[in-house]
């Protein structure tokens, strides 16, 4: 849960970092593409220099020398800045690079990691990154601890929760209730309880129903309606919870396109003082 985001359905999402072996997996078959791509450009290489008697080793050594920068730093950070963080090596293990708040990788955080990159895994064989991913708990290397980013599993991750809805004989409640005081770590385990609902025994989801609902009631003011069914109260605090939300981020989006297109016109718009 530390790892993930809670939005107000008390959802984390999901961005579990990918383990060691996946990433040394990826990376493998990242450096194996490169790989044949330096052979490939020594034999070119090679043959032109043969062919063109008129080339020097100096001109050879700018050319290597600009080759290998382009295939070491500027060919995976163009493939990180165009994927959003899907080099052909984490594709294949279904991973993918992604910032600490979960948004995909931008140009600036693709050339920090190969920067970084030529340091802990070229120069070193990968010895400094393997060290400080195995110490790091979400798997970081030194171009990830600087650039602000983790790899993440993008496939095979755990089925999708059922869907929390609205029950309509508590929608008129839940529109007027206080919810404001919930936890997050509270509404994230009343929504993995009605996302797994279904696969658990009649007894066990009913005990964790009561439970859940007993330690979610207290938030709330005022209380649900008499008798009401424990996921059904589960249910419709955490679908008002999550209009609320949606609702506050729209009117703070349109607050800030006003104020932008007020900036925009000002000094203009501003009026001029009473005479």
């Amino acid at each position: 849960m530390q790892d993930g985001i809670v939005i107000g359905e008390g959802v984390v999402l999901d961005a579990r970092p990918a383990s060691f072996i996946t990433r040394a997996m990826g990376a493998m078959l990242d450096f194996l593409v490169i790989g044949v791509v330096v052979f490939l450009l020594l034999v070119v290489g090679g043959i032109w220099f043969l062919e063109t008697a008129t080339a020097s080793q100096d001109v050879a050594l700018i050319v290597y020398s600009v080759a290998s920068a382009v295939i070491v730093v500027g060919v995976p950070v163009t493939v990180e800045t165009l994927t959003r963080g899907r080099s052909v090596g984490k594709l294949a293990c279904g991973i993918r690079v992604v910032r600490d708040d979960g948004g995909p990788v931008r140009f600036r955080h693709a050339l920090v990691r190969a920067l970084i990159g030529v340091f802990e895994l070229w120069m070193t064989f990968g010895g400094i990154a393997a060290i400080v991913s195995l110490s790091n708990a979400k798997g970081k290397r030194l171009g990830d601890l600087a650039a602000g980013t983790y790899a993440v599993r993008v496939r095979g991750g755990k089925p999708p929760s059922a869907p929390v809805v609205m029950p309509q004989s508590l929608a008129a409640w839940a529109h007027t209730a206080d919810m404001r005081r919930l936890p997050d770590g509270l509404a994230l385990a009343a929504r993995q309880l009605l996302g797994r609902a279904a696969r658990l025994a009649p007894e066990s989801r009913a005990r964790l129903a009561d439970d859940l609902a007993g330690r979610v009631e207290p938030y709330v003011a005022p209380g649900p309606p008499p008798g009401t069914h424990p996921e059904a109260f589960l249910h419709a605090v955490l679908a008002e919870r999550r209009e609320r939300e949606l609702a506050a981020g729209q009117r703070e989006r349109r607050r800030a396109e006003e104020q932008a297109e007020l900036l925009h016109r000002l000094p203009f718009a501003v009026a001029d003082p009473p005479r």
